[in-house]
């Protein structure tokens, strides 16, 4: 009744049975801030074969003797779903009050909101989502594992795969590594470099660039400093790559910090599976100890990319690390050196910097002379 505030253990195993539909939705619904960017596919249990059709047919002159053999492609890929499982031990009093918080007044009309033992069950279903969204990108399956990460693969590790099968590569078109550290300077100049880049069909979509926020801000930084006196440059957050006619979103995650990738496709090529209407997933509430229950719960869910084809996708690898601070390094000393007609500090000073870390050009700012960082100035 209302105003209640403490629950039997069979009051808990009513509701989660009463609401077992809706408490096996709350994970997904609470990764929605990303979900909306891909596509969901319930029903998914284990196994579906997914991907897109295309064939070499077409139209010619008129000629009623004219036939053609149509070869129709199939570019099938496996969209999987692991079955995960949790127990959750919690103590049903403190859930309570953790809500009679978020409620507040608990007299009169506020006994209205008076958190039941669904209220209870759901605030654990919810929690459940941080752990999915986390993964999504950087999940790495793991049957022995314990954690979502390890519960299946997720976009990242699937393209970390399909870069070594050779799949995602360079001469198939879906594959760019940079070669230098995005910075503030150079943002914009690299993300229109990725947007020329793309197949002509590709780049005619609408599409997602999935990045970081880092990646985000860098572009804003970057556009304000070499658009800043633009009339059309209204706003200081950019949400498209300039010269894409709006078509390239920039969609910064929050959880793929630490990605090395940047992820460019329309969304219904990324797809995310749970099932929801089996009945292999299931909810229920046990007794683990004296004031102790277990929230134990089962849900599918996987990821995978419905197509990897250079008119469906593109994957951008960022530089190396090693290899930015080596760039930079060289870039100055060379910069420094050959702007001055230093034959040393400027070419050779420049290129051993960004080739080996700023041996010449780094250390000293770009001479191959230690003690004249400017290189020959005669």
């Amino acid at each position: 009744m209302a105003g209640k505030l403490t629950f039997t253990l069979q009051e808990y195993q009513e509701a989660a049975t009463k609401w077992r539909s809706d408490l096996l939705m709350l994970p997904i619904i609470g990764i929605q801030d990303t979900l909306k960017f891909m596509t969901s596919r319930p029903g998914i249990r284990y196994k579906e074969q997914v991907g897109a059709l295309s064939g070499d047919a077409q139209f010619g002159p008129y000629k009623p003797s004219r036939s053609t053999d149509f070869n129709l492609n199939l570019d099938y890929r496996t969209l999987e779903t692991f079955l995960g499982s949790v127990v959750a031990k919690f103590e049903p009093n403190s859930a309570v009050s953790t809500l009679l918080g978020q409620i507040g007044d608990t007299k009169g009309d506020g006994q209205m909101k008076t958190p039941t033992a669904m209220h209870v069950l759901a605030l654990i279903a919810k929690s459940l989502s941080e752990h999915l969204n986390e993964a999504i990108w950087a999940g790495k399956r793991n049957a022995n594992g314990d954690t979502t990460l390890d519960l299946f693969d997720g976009f990242d590790t699937i393209t970390d795969n399909e870069i070594t099968s050779g799949a995602i590569a360079a001469e198939n078109g879906n594959y760019m590594k940079l070669t230098d550290a995005i910075t503030h300077d150079n943002a914009v100049d690299i993300a229109k470099e990725i947007l020329f880049s793309l197949d002509p069909r590709l780049r005619a979509q609408d599409l997602y660039m999935f990045c970081t926020q880092e990646f985000a801000d860098a572009y804003n930084e970057s556009y304000l400093l070499t658009h800043g006196g633009i009339n059309y440059n209204t706003k200081y957050g950019q949400d498209t790559v300039e010269g894409s006619n709006g078509r390239l979103h920039i969609i910064p995650m929050y959880n793929k910090i630490g990605s090395k990738f940047i992820h460019i496709c329309p969304k219904i090529n990324m797809l995310v599976g749970y099932d929801q209407m089996g009945d292999m997933e299931s909810v229920m509430v046990k007794e683990y100890e004296p004031f102790i229950l277990s929230y134990i719960a089962t849900m599918f869910f996987g990821v995978q990319f419905e197509s990897i084809d250079k008119r469906r996708f593109k994957v951008i690898e960022l530089a190396d690390s090693s290899n930015s601070n080596g760039n930079a390094g060289g870039g100055t000393g060379g910069n420094a050196g050959g702007s001055e007609g230093g034959s040393t500090g400027g070419n050779n000073g420049g290129g051993t910097g960004g080739n080996n870390g700023g041996n010449a050009g780094g250390d000293n700012g770009g001479g191959g002379d230690d003690n004249n960082p400017f290189g020959d100035m005669d």
